[in-house]
This record gives structure tokens, sequence and C-alpha cells, in this order.
């Protein structure tokens, strides 16, 4: 039997990984313009960072990591979000020393052992940016814009912007007990995790999908905020509003990790059967010096790939594709095809994507390879041709045919696509 990729995988063959380079090369370019820098981790890190940051009471933490033991012994964790490495990268490199604010981008995959359906993988993959030194409101507001603008850049429609304030750990502190003695009357009731929840994290249970009949009613947070939190979120929602972002106010938004405050907000989309959540973030002031750093605040967010690729599938949006090829050379007879190898891999090195037959084909095949290959010309070079240093250039769309001098090959074939 022949083996076969994991549970929760996926190959991302050619004809589809394009669709990913396209997300992959907006997302560059979106956080260029908005000054982010690259950041890459480790895809696998020591598991205390996601159990001291994402927090032990997290479902990501208790029940979906993928963690081993290394030979030395040590526990290590595949990485289930890109936050915590990037905070631990921030600390361990010092890069709370400079005196600007530390804004950086993360592309890749990340691991949860989750019931695979559409739009919740095993190994999945994650765009997301962290700002680093600053807690101003206005920071909060741009990370949020720049997730929205990418949505629209990749050409996603009816997207919406939920927010909410999760407040402080010591307002939480207060709201806890409140939610305790809200769910307490009718605890036997809820399904098993959110009996779990009740003691250790009742917040999370306002996130369950299976008990929202019971949250119905539930107090809000945010008549539990204090003046400056609340102050804090009046100047988001103030910013958003004068930039033009699109968001809607969700009381019940928790999000499913410890670290936020402040600040925390989601991208909806339909389009992923039961699931419309593509991405999200938030604030988190306290993490970094939770990993070991300095008092330093940060602000971020995280927006899955397959998520925005299957909404946009959902949405029969056109993504565009690189060009296909620019050329096909032939090469007739011995002499002549010796002279394509050459000239294939000099039009090549003027920026033409190119092509040639490597298995022996006769002419005809030759053409219906070009066909598939969808060229846009095919250079046919016979002895007559190669003794008068010229070659034959057929245009496949009109069929169009001239000789062209062999070194003008790539010049000629640019000039056309200028016109």
């Amino acid at each position: 039997m022949a083996i076969q990729k994991p549970k929760g995988t996926a190959d991302l063959l050619p004809g589809v990984v394009e669709k990913w380079q396209f997300l992959e090369s907006k997302a560059r370019e979106l956080c260029h313009r908005f000054n982010y820098k690259e950041v890459r981790t480790p895809i696998f890190e020591q598991t205390e960072l996601f159990t001291r940051g994402v927090g032990e009471t997290t479902d990501i933490v208790q029940k979906e990591m993928y963690t081993f033991d290394d030979k030395g012994e040590r526990s290590m964790t595949l990485r289930p979000e890109g936050t915590a490495g990037v905070v631990r990268s921030y600390v361990e490199n010092k890069l709370y020393g400079e005196p600007d604010l530390t804004k950086l981008y993360y592309m890749g995959p990340m691991f949860r052992y989750e019931q695979p359906q559409a739009g919740r993988q095993r190994q999945f993959h994650q765009f997301g940016i962290e700002a680093f030194g600053s807690t101003d409101p206005s920071l909060d507001a741009e990370v949020v814009a720049l997730g929205y603008a990418f949505t629209q850049d990749v050409g996603l429609k009816d997207v919406t912007v939920e927010i909410n304030s999760v407040g402080t750990p010591e307002i939480r502190a207060v709201y806890r007990e409140k939610l305790r003695e809200f769910f307490a009357p009718v605890k036997d009731q809820l399904c098993k995790d959110c009996q779990t929840r009740f003691d250790t994290n009742p917040l999370r249970i306002l996130d369950c999908k299976k008990d929202v009949a019971f949250g119905e009613g539930a107090p809000e947070l945010l008549a539990d905020l204090d003046d400056a939190a609340r102050t804090h979120f009046e100047a988001v929602k103030s910013y958003l509003t004068k930039m033009g972002v699109p968001f809607q106010v969700n009381t019940r938004l928790v999000r499913g990790l410890d670290y936020y405050t402040h600040t925390a907000f989601e991208y909806k989309a339909a389009g992923i059967g039961a699931i419309d959540t593509i991405g999200g973030g938030g604030r988190y002031n306290g993490l970094v010096e939770q990993i070991g750093g300095p008092d330093q605040s940060g602000v971020g967010l995280g927006i899955g790939l397959e998520r925005i690729l299957l909404v946009l599938e959902s949405q029969q949006a056109n993504i565009p594709v690189p060009r296909p090829l620019d050329v096909y050379l032939i090469g007739l007879g011995e002499a002549a095809e010796q002279e394509v190898t050459t000239l294939l891999h000099q039009v090549r090195l003027n920026g033409l994507v190119a092509e040639k037959d490597y298995q022996g084909r006769k002419m005809k095949a030759q053409m219906k390879s070009a066909d598939r290959y969808q060229a846009t010309y095919v250079a046919i070079l016979g002895d007559d041709e190669l003794a008068r240093g010229e070659i034959s250039v057929k245009a496949m769309e009109t069929g169009e045919q001239v000789l062209v001098p062999l070194p003008e090959l790539a010049a000629w074939i640019h000039k056309q696509g200028s016109k």
C-alpha cells in the first residue's frame, strides 16, 4: 500500500500553489507599505513557551498541541500559533532595545490536532503581524486596518470586522466571578468542555458554539471596564471610523487565547460551512514580560490562508496566476536541437518564460505540448534557419509566422509584449 499524507494535511500542487503565491505576494507588498519587516521563527519551540504564553486553560494547550520529547528529553511542540514564537524571538534577540517600534510579519505553517473539516486542518498556514512598543490605540487601529486591507487586496467581498475590549487581567478577574455566578444554575447542562471551563476559564464558555443558548443574557465585559480601558476602546473605534474600516462591536467576542488585553477583534466572511472567522487578533500588553522580557506592550493579528482561499473560491473570485510560457522552442535536427538548448538558456536569462522538449518527441507532439503550456509563441529552428542565423516564430493565437534573427529573439518577443 502506498504511503499517504497525514490526516489533516494537504499537498499544494502546481495549479493551486500559484494561488498561495498570489496571497503571499499581496501580504508582503502590503506589509512593506505599512513598514512591517519579515521574521521567520522555528516551527517547533519549547513546550513551555506555549503553556506560559498561550495559556494552560486554552483548548490549544489542553487538547490540540503536537508535543514530543526530543533526544535530549526536552519537551518540544510544533507551533500551534504564531504570536508566542515571535514574542520569544523579540525577547531573545533584544529587539526591545531599538529606539523605534518593532513591527514584524510572518507567514508559515501552524499545527493543531483537530478533527479536519473545511477551513480547519492539522497543518494550516497563517499570515500574521506583531507590533511592539506602544500602547497607543492608533496602533491597534493600524493592525485591524492592515488585516482588513489584506482581505480587500486579495479580492474578498462582504468581510465584516468585529471588535470588543477584553479589558485587563484585573478587570477580567472580576468578570470571571460574575460569569460563574451567571452560569452556576445551568452548569450541569453545559457541554463537557464548558463544565471544565466553568472553573478554569469561564470566558471561554461565551465562545462555545454548543452552549450559545445558555450564554444569552450573560453579563457583558464592557460594563466592567474601568475609565482607562473604556477610553482606549473608544479611541480605537474612533480611529477605525476615521480610517473608513467598517466594524461592529461584538460584546461576546473574547478570542481563544489567554494573552489578550484591551482590544480583541475578528474578521468574518461566509463561505466555509459553519466556520465564518477567517482571522483575528488583539492587544497583549503582558505577554512580553510573561515570556521573560521587559514590560513591553504588543498588538497583532493572524489570518488563515486556507480559509481565505476557501472564501475566494466560494465567491468565485478571479485569482491572477503567473503568465504562461512566452515561448516554446523546437529544434529540428541534431545541430538545431543543440542550438535550441543554448538559446533556451539565453532567453530565460533575458526575462522570458521559456521551455523546450526533453523527450525526443516529433514536431506535432511538441506543438501540442506548447499548446498545453499556453505558450504565446513557438520558435522553430531547422537546419536551413540555423544556416541563415534565423528562427521561425509563430504566434499561437493568430497563426502568424515571421523570421527573427537568432540573437534578437528575446528582444523581439519583449517588443511584441510592449505593444
